[in-house]
């Protein structure tokens, strides 16, 4: 009977086929008495390769007529393309990129040639597949590293032995694969810093390396953003990149509207409930109430940055890194993010032995607690890395607030990318300072960009969408730009201080960064390693300084920058650097010094 139960399958030649494995499982019997049967040739045991990936058939669709705006946009990457290998299309959130992407797919498969699809997160492969398999079919394959290495390497085999897949969309490890006829290569999202590998080596940039491979294969390139990277955009400017811009929203819905708080006059007029101002939490009630959806964006994970003595002001440290540990209070414990290393949170302080630490600043965890309290009634969930680290936790997170089973949805800067969700109306971007005021000379654009992308995730269809952006400065040049959506604006800003400075898109950066784990070892290499490069390149080299995590994993870290120029030989400054570091490293005092070098870091 368990056999007649489960098999359901008819083959060819009339026989049933059934795991023997589920056969045995529901039969409730041995081995040995299946064993038996085969003897007695009432069944036939034998061998075959079932695939680790879903090979089921899906029904496709028709793909999608193109409105006006993105027809003209179309054309014009079509004609580029006769003239440039690379092309960047700048087109607004919303204004219907992909469906771009999927005509230009198709003319590729016409054509006979392969397509890779890249995206800078994992989070972005679960909606689009869902959404590229309704037009392709099973000749779509996904590749990233939630998948286990027994499925990767079939992946990898079924594109080596010509099967099935003609178009790949993955995050940056994908540009790896076997591809046999590459035609078209799609970086969505291509001034996203997740496409940089910079730890383990090898450190790539996969923008770069995938229009390096395009070039291999003879294929094209398209890399596509509403806030494209300063580079990139001055390739297009100057004639190397085609650029492409679509400037209106699809279904010509308008950009979402702005309500700028000041937190500080707020905080000062008691008008802040914790973390929210009155306006955000009005907002959100007004949103629940016409059963639209919200989405709060804030760029730290954890419950907060750190916990202090309110007696003492003593801070808990990381034992193995110079870093303030993270308040994980779902875990009840104290997380170093740079070793991984954890503690319980003390009752007491560890110093003066005071009760009751105050936690200090707040990330994603701490605003989904004091949510649940403000709305009890709403449905809450949080997308950061602590609660997207198994297979299948992105795509859950994603589904819920897709079929509106969640009705506020909080998260880092996994919520900014290029996520499509129609019932969203409200952003809140709860703590713009600390993007602002971050030490690196890419902090203004980055800024820009993360804004820019999270409101795009509001007011996609239907209805207009509204941002609260919280901030204590209100004036600065970046929000005032964020507000216009003027990306030319803050473009020109940007160039003009970077052609000042020496940085890029005018100047390549080297990283050098050497680690030990006595301090004055690494000091001393360090310094010798900056005076034997100061010999032969000048100015150009800054440093040693200590990074801003200046020990890690008990290794101290100096790190040495050089400013090469665009026109110098690449290849001559690889070999000084080669000579150089080879020289002070072959000395006996700093033979166990690591020494890594990151080419145009992020």
């Amino acid at each position: 009977m368990a056999y007649i139960d489960l098999s359901k399958c008819l083959l060819p030649n009339g026989k049933k086929e059934v795991s023997k494995k589920n056969l045995l499982a529901v039969a409730l019997g041995s081995a040995a008495v299946l064993q038996e049967l085969v003897e007695k040739n009432v069944f036939e045991i034998y061998k075959k390769e079932v695939s680790r990936l879903d090979v089921t058939e899906t029904q496709t669709v028709a793909i999608a007529t193109l409105n006006e705006h993105q027809q003209k946009a179309l054309q014009e990457i079509k004609q580029q393309f006769l003239e440039k290998p690379v092309v960047l299309l700048h087109g607004v959130t919303s204004s219907g990129k992909t469906e771009m992407y999927i005509h230009l797919m198709q003319q590729a498969i016409d054509e006979g040639k392969q397509v890779l699809y890249l995206v800078p997160e994992i989070a972005l492969t679960t909606q689009l597949t869902s959404r590229l398999k309704r037009v392709f079919g099973n000749k779509l394959g996904v590749y990233h590293s939630k998948f286990s290495d027994a499925e990767r390497v079939e992946i990898w085999n079924n594109l080596l032995q010509n099967k099935n897949y003609e178009i790949v969309i993955g995050v940056r490890s994908s540009i790896f694969l076997p591809f046999r006829k590459l035609g078209l290569v799609i970086v969505d999202e291509e001034h996203e810093t997740s496409y940089k590998q910079y730890d383990p080596a090898p450190r790539y940039h996969a923008r770069n390396a995938a229009i390096v491979l395009a070039g291999m294969h003879g294929a094209k390139t398209l890399l596509g953003t509403a806030t494209p990277s300063i580079e990139s955009y001055y390739n297009a400017t100057n004639g190397k990149y085609g650029l492409v811009k679509l400037d209106v929203r699809h279904e010509a819905m308008e950009l979402p509207a702005f309500l700028v708080v000041d937190t500080k006059e707020a905080y000062h007029k008691k008008r802040m409930e914790s973390h929210f101002s009155d306006e955000l939490l009005e907002q959100i009630k007004k949103a629940l109430e016409n059963k639209e959806q919200v989405i709060l964006f804030q760029n730290r994970r954890g419950y907060a940055p750190y916990i202090e003595c309110k007696a003492c002001a003593y801070v808990p440290k990381c034992k193995n890194c110079d870093v303030s540990l993270t308040v994980h209070k779902v875990f009840n414990t104290l997380t170093c993010h740079y070793c991984g290393y954890a503690e319980p949170i003390p009752p007491l302080c560890p110093a003066c032995k005071t009760p009751g630490l105050n936690t200090k600043g707040f990330g994603t965890e701490k605003i989904e607690d004091e949510i649940r309290l403000l709305f009890p009634e709403a449905r809450v969930s949080r997308m950061d890395l602590d609660t997207t680290r198994s297979k299948k936790s992105y795509e859950k997170i994603i589904s819920d607030f897709e079929q509106h089973k969640v009705d506020i949805l909080i998260g880092t800067q996994m919520v900014s990318k290029g996520l499509d969700f129609e019932r969203v109306r409200l952003v809140g971007i709860l703590n713009a300072d600390n993007m602002l005021n971050f030490p690196d000379f890419r902090a203004h654009e980055r800024a820009f960009q993360l804004m820019a992308q999270v409101s795009g995730r509001a007011g996609r269809k239907y209805k207009r969408g509204l941002v609260v952006l919280q901030t204590t400065q209100p004036q600065h040049d970046i929000i005032g730009q964020v507000l216009r959506n003027d990306y030319t604006a803050m473009y020109e800003t940007q160039q003009q201080e970077r052609a000042l400075f020496k940085y890029p898109p005018y100047h390549r950066l080297i990283e050098i960064s050497l680690r030990h784990k006595d301090v004055l070892v690494v000091k001393a290499a360090a310094f010798a390693l900056a005076n034997d490069l100061r010999a032969v390149f000048g100015a150009r080299v800054l440093g040693p300084v200590d990074p801003l995590v200046a020990r890690i994993q008990n290794l101290y870290i100096k790190q040495i920058l050089i400013k090469i120029e665009n026109e110098a030989s690449p290849t001559r400054a690889k070999e000084i650097l080669e000579t150089v570091t080879n020289k002070v490293l072959s000395e006996a005092a700093f033979k166990s010094v690591r020494l890594s070098i990151d080419v145009d870091p992020v």
